[in-house]
């Protein structure tokens, strides 16, 4: 790839599946700005595989092909989305776990100015999607990075029927209490739009 490309990166945690269908839509939206190169990446499992229900084990057969995230990647990329379904109101320890592993990236400020954004996904409409979402951002201002989440001049923000997620501080989904509901139309477009703004900050940055 030409080094003079806007490099992004899409690094998710998904158990059901919603989150990983909202990477890729960032990542299609991302892939919309010119000379862009998108990579996505999942960060590492913790719950043993002797554990998995019948719809985790389907979801993480759907997934194998997609590579494990790894510190040479966000140190690669110019732009980072992180996604993550809600744990009462925060990530899920599987991407805690995979950020509390970025301090050597700290200690040489590898993340400085890369820009970032979050997206989630929930069971309940008020179940966490915006405490997940800004919670999420702490540790990347840490990192001095530059956070973006999706302006009102995206209009789907203002939907109210159906059922839909998505804020002013990034893309998310609503799942419902069995987590079968597949994001909408509506919450994939604005995940596109939050993947799209993320390389178009990135791209003017480098």
């Amino acid at each position: 790839m030409s080094s003079n490309r806007t490099k992004i990166l899409v690094v998710f945690y998904s158990m059901t599946g919603n989150v990983a269908k909202l990477a890729a839509a960032v990542a299609q939206g991302a892939n919309r700005v010119p000379d862009t190169e998108v990579r996505i990446r999942q960060v590492p499992e913790l719950i043993p595989k002797e554990k998995f229900n019948e719809v985790m084990a389907k979801v993480k057969q759907e997934l194998k092909d997609i590579p494990i995230a790894t510190m040479e990647d966000l140190e690669w990329a110019n732009g980072i989305a992180f996604g993550t379904p809600t744990r009462f109101g925060n990530m899920s320890a599987q991407m805690k776990n995979f950020i509390d592993q970025t301090g050597g990236l700290w200690q040489k400020g590898a993340l400085v100015n890369k820009v970032a954004g979050i997206f989630t996904s929930t069971s309940t409409q008020h179940g966490g999607q915006e405490s997940t979402i800004l919670t999420s951002m702490v540790p990347l201002f840490h990192h001095g990075m530059i956070l973006v989440g999706v302006p009102f001049s995206e209009t789907r923000l203002f939907s109210i029927d159906p059922v839909s997620g998505g804020s002013p501080y990034g893309a998310s989904s609503v799942s419902g209490p069995g987590a079968d509901r597949a994001p909408i139309e509506n919450e994939i477009e604005i995940a596109k739009t939050l993947g799209k703004r993320i390389a178009n900050i990135a791209k003017k940055l480098v």
